[in-house]
């Protein structure tokens, strides 16, 4: 953590934000430890929360896109080979898989708050060809949602932002719960707006 900590101060906000990008970009860095720490460490450093919130999504959706067009050029073969090569993937890659072939599209928008689903779901969604203007939105919204919590609790519990991990472990299926709530009312709302607008249209 020394060296994470060496790393904000030289470099701030883009050491932030780079750090967050590597997250989404697959490198094995726990977002539970990283948001809340990056929170944490703005808030202590005086760097605006209303900048590390953009950034840190920018970053979030540049690192995911990698992940996506990784799986999309590699396709099922290259899921198959991680599975085969690093067995313990396994578990976290068919339960992705699962809740694509369940949900479609709006599994990369759930995926971004489940902690089996978050790592993996931008390579299925590459890989089964989703189109990447679809991935890019529903992964905002999820991406949004899930730094805002994250790095919300990590700001207010600066002082001590290590027992964040603490009581997201303690309270992880309600802050999950809650995401999923609002990431529903959104989907819900879109598709709410998208019924009215041809009636909108053709009563001009």
């Amino acid at each position: 953590m020394e060296l994470l900590t060496s790393l904000f101060e030289q470099y701030g906000l883009f050491g932030l934000c780079l750090m967050i990008l590597l997250e989404y970009a697959c490198f094995p860095i726990s977002s539970e430890i990283v948001l809340p720490f990056c929170g944490a460490f703005a808030s202590s450093y005086h760097i605006s929360f209303f900048l590390l919130i953009p950034g840190s999504i920018l970053a979030g959706l540049i690192g995911t896109s990698l992940c996506y067009f990784i799986g999309r050029i590699g396709g099922t073969r290259l899921l198959d080979g991680l599975k085969n090569r690093f067995p313990k993937t396994r578990k976290g890659i068919d339960a992705s898989e699962e809740k694509m072939e369940r949900y479609g599209a709006l599994a990369v928008c759930f995926g971004r708050v489940i902690p089996l689903c978050r790592t993996y779901i931008a390579f299925i969604a590459g890989s089964v060809k989703q189109p990447y203007s679809q991935f890019l939105s529903y992964s905002l919204f999820g991406i949004t949602v899930w730094n805002c919590i994250l790095i919300g609790l990590g700001s207010l519990f600066k002082s001590n932002w290590n027992e964040v991990q603490r009581y997201y472990e303690e309270y992880k299926s309600l802050l999950i719960g809650t995401a999923v709530l609002l990431i529903l009312v959104f989907i819900l709302r879109k598709r709410f707006l998208k019924r009215r607008s041809p009636a909108g249209t053709s009563s001009s």
